[in-house]
């Protein structure tokens, strides 16, 4: 469960902070060059039509009337493909679809910050009761851009909460003035205390995702697949037999939940993108705590990032 809200301050912002990671893995002498990997496109093809197909289209402007869940409660599922078809014809009983201009599947791009320290991986790997990510994130399809601030604290029922603010679109990768001010107030308004972290570029994240929303509003579902993992080591891709499933509701139990959990699925609680990226890519060295998802993705990290 998790609180998520954004902010803004004007403070002096630390350099590498201002650096896309393209440009940051240029200037440390020490990275890896890193392959490009893209992910591969899901067009609404027969062969996808199993997934998509079976839903009516929402508009974006009907999604957000309906469910912008920016407070809300989430679980994450690793779903099979085999299984998926199996859930769809109970989900487009209660869901519709995101369509943007004939599009179903979109691409999401998302730049994490943290210190050098990663003290938000290790806040979320030691279960810290209160801890927050930072990111920017694209919309490749659309044009936009966001920053955004999370902040999840278990004394307040797990609740997630999403604020962001509207960014241009060539700042993508980078926090100007304007971003550290969102960032810095959200975190005195949630925490009742100054942020005082320095933040990098550390990862980035593309995958292919698709938007489910309930036609009576108040419950979305997300499915992601063929995600790449982007870091100052190198580049892991996810294959597309596996979907990261994530439900959004009020109480955590909502109608997806419910079709899911009688597939026999069950949540899995550790399933962040930010630290499974880190550690597949084998940038930590302490990482068990994720390592059932990294077994199930076939992404253990590298020989030599040994778990300890």
């Amino acid at each position: 469960m998790h609180i998520i809200a954004e902010s803004v301050s004007p403070l002096r912002l630390p350099c590498v902070a201002r650096t896309p990671l393209a440009k940051s893995r240029r200037a440390a002498a020490s990275a890896m060059e890193m392959p490009a990997v893209e992910p591969r496109p899901v067009a609404c093809t027969p062969e996808a039509d199993w997934l998509m197909g079976a839903f009516e289209p929402i508009s974006l402007g009907q999604l957000n009337a309906k469910a912008t869940m920016l407070e809300r409660r989430d679980n994450k599922y690793v779903v099979q493909q085999a299984l998926l078809p199996k859930a769809v014809g109970q989900l487009a009983e209660h869901f519709d679809i995101l369509e943007i201009d004939g599009k179903r599947v979109f691409t999401y791009e998302t730049c994490y910050f943290d210190d050098a320290e990663r003290s938000n991986y290790f806040d979320q790997l030691h279960g810290r009761r209160q801890r927050c990510k930072v990111r920017t994130r694209r919309y490749a399809d659309s044009g936009l851009c966001y920053v955004e601030f999370k902040l999840k604290d278990e004394d307040k029922g797990g609740v997630t909460i999403k604020e962001r603010l509207a960014y241009p679109l060539h700042k993508y990768g980078t926090l100007d003035e304007s971003a550290w001010s969102h960032i810095r107030a959200a975190y005195r308004k949630l925490c009742a205390s100054d942020f005082d972290r320095s933040l990098e570029p550390v990862v980035e994240i593309r995958y292919q995702r698709m938007t489910l929303v309930a036609r009576q509003g108040g419950e979305r579902m997300t499915i992601d697949q063929a995600l790449v993992f982007e870091g100052l080591s190198g580049a892991r891709t996810t294959g597309e037999q596996l979907f990261i499933v994530e439900c959004k509701s009020a109480n955590a139990d909502g109608i997806a939940d419910q079709i899911l959990r009688g597939l026999g699925q069950e949540p899995i609680d550790s399933c962040s993108k930010y630290c499974i990226a880190l550690a597949a890519l084998g940038e930590v060295q302490e990482y068990d705590k994720f390592l059932p998802v990294l077994q199930v993705f076939d992404m253990l990290p590298p020989v030599g990032a040994a778990s300890r």
